[in-house]
């Protein structure tokens, strides 16, 4: 059992990085009660932290190369407790933005070392049981997080839904000193100033601007001051990056269709299928006056399916040409999405149902897809930038959906003034229809980038490894 014990400090990393994605959901009512903050103020809540772990997922791994990914493990664990601790203190809306934002940056740390520890640790058959264990707690944090921060704030308050990360990191960062070998480190690698720097403004800005046009109207300054930084940080971005001799992302990358595709198949799953959730448990809470814990129960069936579905089919799946599981699957997705919105004023949370079971089956398809594609698509040696990209384009798809959804929200329901349940339901089905729109739109491109009917044979090498960076 020793010898397990590396996977299982990495596992208990991921679990809390990837929890912390949706365990905020179901406490988003009890956030805004107690903080007093609307929903430009709950969107930062969710978004500053899936913002964060998309601006520096690349950036910290190629850190971790330069120093070592152990040292760098250890550093986002600290982090993330640190973080965790001020966001349950937090008593401002403000102060618990940038504590999320802190928490996010420690997540980046975890999220972009776990999988390359792992591979160093283990060997052979060991290292494919590590990368599938890794996967399943990987694929079980999405339905785990809307339950347990259900159960957190029910029984106590929302702000034990990160006091709960403080034991787990403490007991992760003791184990990770003690069973992980040094890293190698290679401190003779270049650092990609410049492209850490305008990539992480270009996404920044972008969502600022989204969420602040939402909130203040599309000529407010600060909203097109922060677009127009966005623009010209990503323009920016291509400028350095074409032209550094080791560029953080490889641009040449893009010319690849399925590469392409995987990306677009990456931010469009998350946008189309996770984006609404925030406004989901709004509308379950505040207007259907369900307790944080049956909203998360009832959110549940979307996460269950998809584990089903990937668990029951992904060998099959695997064999499968990336068109049919990509862009097919995020086909699915946004159909399940607009099957979200055909809820009415007089809906009770089981009209969520086929929406949520048709969501996680397209999931179940799409999922376990995305990294072998991508990583079959590029040369060996750029897998783990590729993988690396792959998990920062769901992140930049969340943040994104989250900050349009909310901007579309507010718009229909009128959520500056108190709104009936029919206004409430009016935004969020409008909310829905976009997101099912972007997924079946994403879909349908990614479906024509992916011109081989098969995967590459380097998809084998990476099978385990696709499962795991769900």
């Amino acid at each position: 059992m020793k010898k397990w014990l590396p996977l299982f400090a990495a596992c208990l990393g991921t679990l809390m990085l990837l929890i912390d994605v949706t365990i905020v959901n179901v406490a988003l009512p009890d956030i805004a009660a107690d903080l007093g903050t609307g929903l430009s103020g709950l969107q930062w809540v969710v978004d500053g932290y899936a913002l964060a772990l998309a601006a520096l997922l690349l950036i910290l791994g190629a850190l971790a190369d330069r120093v070592g990914a152990k040292r760098v493990y250890v550093a986002g664990l600290a982090v993330f407790a640190v973080a965790s601790l001020a966001c349950g203190i937090a008593h401002s809306a403000s102060s618990l933005i940038a504590a999320r934002v802190l928490q996010g940056v420690g997540g980046a740390a975890m999220f972009a070392t776990t999988l390359s520890l792992l591979h160093a640790t283990y060997t052979g058959r060991d290292r494919g049981v590590a990368f599938g264990v890794w996967g399943a707690v990987s694929g079980a944090a999405a339905g785990l997080g809307v339950v347990l921060g259900g159960v957190l704030t029910d029984v106590f308050s929302w702000r034990w839904i990160f006091f709960v990360n403080l034991p787990i990191a403490v007991v992760a960062i003791a184990m990770t000193a003690s069973v992980f070998p040094a890293s190698m480190r290679r401190a003779d690698r270049a650092v990609d100033l410049l492209g850490m720097l305008t990539f992480a403004t270009a996404a920044t800005g972008a969502t600022f601007g989204v969420i602040r046009g939402g909130e203040r109207g599309w000529t407010d300054g600060p909203a097109l001051s922060a677009l127009v930084l966005g623009g010209a940080a990503l323009l920016a971005f291509w400028f350095v990056e074409s032209r550094s001799a080791a560029p953080m992302f490889p641009l040449t990358l893009l010319r690849n269709r399925d590469f392409g595709g995987t990306l677009l198949g990456a931010s469009g799953q998350t946008f189309a299928a996770f984006a609404a959730t925030p406004l989901i448990s709004l509308w379950l809470q505040q207007q259907l006056h369900m307790t944080p814990l049956h909203a998360g129960l009832a959110m549940l069936p979307m996460a269950a399916t998809a584990f089903v579905v990937a668990a029951a089919f992904g060998r099959l799946l695997h064999d499968t040409a990336p068109k049919w599981t990509i862009g097919v699957g995020l086909v699915v997705v946004g159909i399940g999405s607009g099957l979200l919105a055909l809820i009415d004023a007089g809906s009770s949370w089981t009209a969520l149902l086929p929406g949520f079971i048709v969501i996680g089956a397209g999931i179940g398809i799409n999922a376990p897809a995305l990294v072998a594609v991508g990583m079959a698509a590029v040369p060996p040696q750029q897998g783990g930038t590729a993988a690396g990209a792959v998990n920062t384009a769901r992140q930049l798809g969340l943040a994104l959906g989250v900050a349009v959804l909310g901007t579309v929200f507010r718009e229909v329901a009128d959520a500056d003034q108190r709104m009936t349940q029919a206004q409430f339901v009016a935004g969020l089905d409008a909310a829905l229809e976009v997101a099912a729109a972007v997924g079946i739109a994403f879909g349908l491109i990614a479906f024509a980038l992916f011109h081989r009917q098969r995967m590459v044979a380097g998809a084998e090498r990476d099978d385990r490894t696709a499962v795991g960076a769900r």
